[in-house]
C-alpha cells in the first residue's frame, strides 16, 4: 500500500499546484472556488484511501468474550454473538474465556455445533486460576480447536444429569461377564487356584521349546483394558444408561476429532474423573497452558489446527486483543433465565392478575402481573421445568383464593400451602448446579402464604360471632331518635336516614326508639322510657 500512498501524494499535489497556476492564470472567483473545492475533494478522498489502508494493513486481531457461570440460553446466544463479530470483523482467533460448573445439554450442544461450523479458529481457555469446565465445560474445552487452561484450573465430572422427572425405567439386570474377565477371576479365584496352577504347569509343558512372540502381552493388554472401559456400568436405570452411553459416543467423537484423550473423556463421563490443569496436559487432554491472555496467543503462534475441514497455521503472536461484553439482551436473557427469577415473576404474574380480579379498573396490578407472568413462560420453555411441580402451584394458589371465598374454616388453606410449598420444591427437576430454586426462599414464601392464611382464618372466626354491620339484619336492634310526635306511625333518625317507623303507643320529639324489625320499607320498633 506505500507506493499506491505516494503515487496518490504526487498526483495530488500535481493537481493541487495546476488549479493553484490556474487561478493565477486570471480567471475569476468561480475558479477560485472550483479550486478550492477540488482541493478540498483531493484531501477527502486521500483521506479514506489512507484510513482503507491502513486498516488492510492492520488485519484481524483476537476477540475474547468471558462465559461464567452456568451454561444455559444466554451463554449460548453470547457465544453466537461472539463467533459472528469474530466472522465479521476478519478476527485470527476467538478466546472463550470460560468458568462453568455445567449447564443444560441442549444449550452445550447448541454451543458445540457453532464451534466445529465456525470458519475462525476458537480457543477455549478456562480461566481465571481456581475456575473449572465441569460437565458441559469438558465438552465444549474438547470440541475447540485449541484447548487451554490457565493454572491451579480444573476439568472433567462429565457425568449427564438427569432432566424432566421421567420414569426410572427398567431395572438394572445382571450383565454377563465376558471371556477375558472370567478367565481372570476363575485364575484368582482361591477355589480354583489349584486348577488354575495345573492348567499353566500344562501349558508351559506344551509349549516348552518355543518362544513367545515378542510384545505379545503389551499388544492384547491395551485393547482389552479398553473394551473393559466402554462396557456399560451395572449402575442405574436403563434411562440412565442410555443417556450415559450417548454422552460417552459424543465426547470420543470430539476427542477423536481433535485428536485428544479419547480414553480419560470417557471416564470423565462414566465414572465422573476429573482432572487438574497439569494432569490435563500430561494426559493429553488440553494443548497448553496459559497464564494470561497473552501468554496464550504466544503459545497457540505456529500452531496448525483444522478448520472448516482445512488445515491453518494461527498467526497469533501480538494480536491486538478485543473484549466483548454480553448486550442487554443477553444480561435480561441470563436474569429471567434464572430459576429463582423466573418463579417469583411467576408468582408476581399470578398473583398481580388476581389483585386485578379483586379490584377492577386497579390496572397497575393487572399490566405487572401480565408481563411479569409472560417472561415467566418464556424461561420455563427453556428451563427444565417439571410440569407436575408447576401444576401443583397453581393448584395450591387457587386452594388459596377459594379460601376467601368459601368457609372452610382454613382447610383449603392448608392444603392450598402444601401443594403450592410441594410444587415448588420439585418445579426445577435438575441437579445441575445453578439451575435449582433456593430453599430458604421457597420455605419464606410458604411461610408468607400460611401467615396470610392464619391471618384470613381469625378474621372469619372473628366476624363469624360479631353482630352484623350491613344490610337489613344491622337494622335490628338499632337506636333512633323521633323526629316529630306522632302515635303509631311517625319519622325516626336511624343510621343517619331518616326512617317510617310503626311502634305501640305515643312518641314524644327526641325521644329514643329501639328498631325490633323490618317489614319491606319500614320499621317496626318501640320507644325508650328517659328516666329523669
Amino acid at each position: 500500500m506505500a507506493w499506491r500512498r505516494d503515487d496518490f501524494a504526487v498526483r495530488g499535489r500535481a493537481v493541487v499546484a495546476g488549479c493553484y497556476d490556474h487561478g493565477r492564470a486570471g480567471r475569476g472567483g468561480k475558479d477560485v472556488k472550483l479550486r478550492q473545492a477540488m482541493a478540498l475533494l483531493v484531501a477527502l478522498v486521500g483521506t479514506i484511501l489512507l484510513l482503507l489502508g491502513t486498516g488492510a494493513s492492520a488485519g484481524g486481531g483476537a476477540i475474547v468474550i468471558e462465559v461464567k457461570g452456568a451454561i444455559g440460553p444466554a451463554s449460548r446466544d453470547f457465544i453466537r454473538q461472539g463467533l459472528e463479530r469474530a466472522r465479521t470483523d476478519g478476527a485470527e482467533v476467538l478466546i472463550i474465556q470460560l468458568d462453568t460448573p455445567g449447564g443444560l445439554d441442549s444449550s452445550m450442544r447448541d454451543i458445540i455445533q457453532d464451534i466445529l461450523q465456525s470458519p475462525v479458529p476458537v480457543a477455549t481457555w478456562v480461566a481465571p486460576e481456581g475456575g473449572r469446565a465441569a460437565s458441559a465445560g469438558t465438552y465444549i474445552l474438547y470440541a475447540s480447536h485449541v484447548a487451554a487452561m490457565a493454572p491451579a484450573t480444573t476439568l472433567g465430572a462429565a457425568t449427564p444429569v438427569a432432566i424432566g422427572g421421567a420414569p426410572g425405567g427398567e431395572p438394572e439386570r445382571p450383565r454377563e461377564r465376558p471371556a477375558d474377565d472370567a478367565e481372570d477371576a476363575s485364575s484368582s479365584d482361591p477355589a480354583n487356584g489349584e486348577a488354575g496352577a495345573e492348567d499353566t504347569s500344562g501349558d508351559a509343558d506344551a509349549n516348552e521349546g518355543t518362544e513367545p512372540a515378542a510384545g505379545a502381552a503389551d499388544d492384547t493388554a491395551e485393547p482389552r483394558a479398553r473394551d473393559r472401559l466402554r462396557q456399560p456400568r451395572g449402575n442405574g436405570t436403563a434411562q440412565e444408561r442410555k443417556a450415559v452411553e450417548d454422552a460417552v459416543a459424543y465426547i470420543r467423537s470430539l476427542a477423536e476429532k481433535r485428536g485428544r484423550n479419547a480414553d480419560w473423556a470417557e471416564s470423565a463421563v462414566r465414572d465422573a474423573a476429573s482432572l487438574s490443569s497439569s494432569e490435563a496436559l500430561e494426559q493429553n487432554v488440553i494443548d497448553l497452558i496459559a497464564i494470561s491472555v497473552g501468554d496464550l496467543l504466544t503459545q497457540m503462534d505456529g500452531r496448525v489446527v483444522e478448520v472448516a475441514g482445512e488445515d491453518r497455521t494461527l498467526a497469533t503472536s501480538g494480536l491486538a486483543v478485543t473484549r466483548i461484553e454480553p448486550d442487554w439482551r443477553t444480561r435480561l436473557l441470563a436474569v429471567i433465565t434464572d430459576p429463582t427469577v423466573a418463579y417469583l415473576l411467576m408468582l408476581v404474574g399470578i398473583y398481580g392478575l388476581l389483585l386485578e380480579g379483586y379490584n377492577p379498573g386497579a390496572l397497575v396490578p393487572g399490566v405487572v402481573g401480565g408481563i411479569s407472568l409472560l417472561l415467566a413462560l418464556f424461561a420455563f420453555q427453556i428451563l427444565p421445568v417439571n410440569y407436575a411441580g408447576l401444576a401443583l402451584i397453581l393448584l395450591g394458589v387457587a386452594l388459596i383464593v377459594a379460601e376467601t371465598f368459601v368457609p372452610s374454616f382454613g382447610i383449603l388453606g392448608i392444603g392450598g400451602v402444601a401443594a403450592f410449598t410441594a410444587g415448588s420444591v420439585i418445579l426445577m427437576d435438575s441437579d445441575i448446579p445453578g439451575f435449582g430454586i433456593s430453599l430458604p426462599l421457597i420455605i419464606s414464601i410458604a411461610g408468607a402464604s400460611g401467615l396470610v392464611m392464619l391471618g384470613i382464618a381469625l378474621l372469619a372466626a372473628r366476624n363469624r360471632y360479631s353482630p352484623v354491620v350491613s344490610g337489613s339484619e344491622e337494622m335490628v336492634g338499632a337506636m333512633g331518635e323521633a323526629l316529630e310526635d306522632f302515635e303509631g306511625r311517625g319519622p325516626v333518625w336511624v343510621h343517619a336516614e331518616r326512617w317510617t317507623v310503626v311502634v305501640d303507643g305515643a312518641v314524644r320529639k327526641g325521644q329514643t326508639v329501639r328498631i325490633t324489625a323490618v317489614e319491606g320499607l319500614h320499621l317496626v320498633g318501640e320507644p325508650v322510657e328517659t328516666r329523669r
